[in-house]
């Protein structure tokens, strides 16, 4: 049984390996290009104006710009190439929390059939409202934030140099997706085939229940929680495809997990800028449980309104 699950396990990986690198190589490409191009900094230089309203200086545009089109990374390097304070930090990595590498992770995610308009609607709100809440509540911060230095990027010219430059990046990428996915997904086919995963939805169904959610969700959903939703997209597509995951639950847990995912990773990675962390894990984790809470709610109300309605017309 064990080698069945292993070839089961390794082509599961290989495919999903494949189905979501044809989503990673252009955009990694593209936006890895369009650095040695004007429209990066045309983008960052519209936005600047918008940056006081939310209590940051115009070139933090820079940071938030590279997190949204690259990663948490990125963001990171941008951050320390400028003088902030560790509110205007703090304001910036709670932003970047929930909406960072939206092109990949949007990409990824609508695999899974969940709605753009779903995705970008719940991250961008999020990154939005948070913004401006720290930035009228928190009257601290004022010092400056510290962080260790990154060295700059070598510079490359001609546009050959720039074009491989992004080959590289996008093999790079998917190269460090099969590097977790194929050994993630074997280890789930593993799982599932000694029906451990059914211990493992069974032992999270009173939570699920309390996001509005069916057990048959967990594995996903943890996932995502603890992996990201680029990593963990490749469970979450399994999971919807093999597990009889509802399009209505696999919405409702993309809703929580688009708003803190990845929780290890992209909280420890803000510890060298000196801003708190624990707060910004807490404001996610809450932020995540409430509105996955409300929007389950709402949802369920509306299936039992649609419900008697249907039965009334009969």
């Amino acid at each position: 049984m064990i080698v069945d699950s292993v070839k089961k396990g390794l082509l599961s990986g290989l495919s999903t390996t494949w189905s979501l690198g044809k989503v990673i190589f252009p955009v990694t490409l593209i936006v890895t290009v369009l650095q040695y191009t004007p429209v990066l900094p045309y983008i960052i230089n519209l936005i600047a104006p918008l940056m006081n309203l939310i209590g940051l200086p115009g070139d933090a545009a820079i940071p938030l710009v590279l997190g949204n089109f690259l990663n948490l990374y990125a963001a990171i390097a941008g951050i320390l190439a400028l003088d902030l304070t560790v509110k205007e930090v703090f304001i910036i990595a709670m932003m970047l929390s929930f909406s960072h590498n939206l092109l990949i992770e949007s990409g990824v995610a609508m695999k899974t059939g969940v709605k753009l308009w779903v995705i970008l609607t719940v991250r961008i709100g999020l990154a939005l409202l948070s913004a401006v809440v720290i930035n009228l509540v928190w009257q601290g911060g004022s010092e400056m934030a510290q962080g260790t230095a990154i060295g700059e990027a070598a510079e490359i010219n001609g546009t050959g140099a720039i074009l491989l430059h992004g080959v590289i990046q996008a093999f790079s990428g998917i190269g460090q997706l099969a590097v977790i996915v194929i050994p993630l997904m074997l280890a789930v086919q593993i799982m599932k085939d000694l029906k451990w995963l059914e211990a493992f939805s069974k032992a999270l169904a009173p939570f699920m229940k309390v996001l509005g959610m069916k057990p048959n969700a967990s594995m996903p959903f943890v996932t995502g929680l603890t992996l990201g939703l680029a990593y963990g997209a490749g469970v979450m597509i399994q999971a919807a495809k093999e597990d009889n995951v509802s399009k209505k639950d696999m919405t409702i847990a993309f809703i929580f997990l688009v708003a803190c995912h990845a929780v290890v990773e992209d909280t420890l990675i803000f510890i060298p800028l000196g801003i708190p962390v624990l707060p910004l894990l807490l404001i996610r984790l809450l932020t995540a449980i409430v509105l996955t809470m409300v929007v389950a709610y709402i949802w369920n109300r509306t299936d039992r309104v649609q419900r008697k309605e249907a039965v009334y017309e009969q």
